[in-house]
């Protein structure tokens, strides 16, 4: 009998490709239909849910193929808005964290598509423990459906915005995209779904050669080289010039808006020179800025900006001609942005545990 790292990963395939593996087996197409159907449409954890499936079948499927899952560790429900965050167990024993927020629209996700990050942003707390490894398709999609089932909801939004990048984690994270706005599987649509990056500049190119419909987010929290070197080791590789190039290029080929990640430093790149130059750089682009009131984290002396110079900020980008809005806070009190659950577990089990 195989071992589970023999085995398929079952809930990465495509249809097609499950549909040729089971062939191989000498097992049916329209098996193949119902099986695609548990995993990706109804989020089934195990071959044992697969009820209008054989038990017979259900053995030669668990000798040749593996499901993997995540396991909900810790569910923390915001008692402000409802804002439910997830410490997930991956089946290594790695933990990654989602979060499901609530809008007038509907039910949005922000999933990890790595247990870590190496990407070091100061400012973020799953980049100071690193990378540990990238997640699988079905890893992702798990995320998405684990929640769904447990909430007893439908999400019909995605942001990739949650631990690691994505952009680090190509190839995974385009299968990821296929399957999950696959009509006959989740049937999330790509105009709904949000990719993060902190700008790696050889993945947008190669995102502009596909032409996607997502929208492209990126980190940017900085208007010169010398504030984003400082608190972002990305632009060492790709400063600020060449990533706005790429974005520029991204956003007339694909014609769709990019969105500015920023976040807001007090007394770092809250003041007004940096306002009037990122709005320089930014002319001319079909582009949206999201500000963010950074989050305090343990290791760094960052605060947030206060109410007025957020204000400020945003009146000079608006009236030099880029739009600008400030990211809504939700689940304040259980501390919803990533990483830093995961990061309080690992100290637990390395017995160093730091008391607040």
């Amino acid at each position: 009998m195989q071992t589970e790292q023999e085995k398929a990963d079952i809930k990465s395939m495509t249809k097609a490709e499950l549909t040729d593996s089971f062939a191989r087996l000498g097992l049916p197409k329209f098996r193949a239909n119902q099986v695609y159907d548990w995993l990706q449409a109804k989020g089934a954890a195990s071959f044992d849910e697969m009820t209008n499936i054989s038990k017979e079948m259900r053995t030669v499927l668990l000798q040749n193929y593996y499901i993997y899952n995540v396991t909900i560790e810790k569910k923390l429900v915001s008692a402000y808005d409802g804002t439910v965050k997830y410490l997930f167990r991956l089946d290594d024993g790695e933990y990654i964290e989602s979060v499901v927020m609530s809008y007038h629209h509907g039910y949005t996700i922000c999933i990890s598509t790595q247990a870590g990050c190496r990407m070091g942003c100061r400012f973020c707390a799953t980049g100071m423990g690193g990378l540990a490894r990238n997640l699988r398709p079905s890893e992702m999609l798990s995320q998405i459906t684990t929640a769904q089932r447990n909430n007893g909801i439908r999400i019909s939004n995605i942001v990739l915005m949650g631990m690691g990048e994505p952009l680090d984690n190509f190839d995974n994270v385009m299968r990821f995209l296929a399957l999950v706005s696959d009509t006959e599987g989740v049937g999330i649509g790509m105009r709904h779904i949000s990719l993060s990056t902190c700008g790696l500049v050889d993945k947008i190119e190669k995102l502009i050669e596909m032409k996607p419909q997502f929208t492209l987010s990126v980190s940017l929290h900085a208007p010169n080289d010398a504030l984003r070197g400082e608190m972002m080791p990305i632009n060492n590789k790709w400063n600020v010039e060449r990533l706005l190039s790429a974005c520029r290029k991204y956003a007339e080929v694909t014609r769709r808006r990019i969105s500015f990640e920023y976040s807001l430093i007090r007394d770092k790149n809250d003041t007004d020179e940096c306002a009037r130059e990122l709005a320089g750089k930014l002319k001319g682009m079909l582009c949206h800025v999201n500000l963010i009131p950074v989050n305090t984290v343990k290791g760094n002396s960052y605060e947030r900006s206060s109410q007025a110079q957020i204000q400020k900020f945003i009146q000079i980008l608006e009236s030099r001609g880029i739009t600008a809005t400030v990211r809504r806070t939700l689940g304040a009190d259980i501390n919803a942005s990533c990483g830093q659950l995961r990061r309080k577990k690992k100290e637990e089990s390395d017995g160093n545990l730091q008391q607040d």
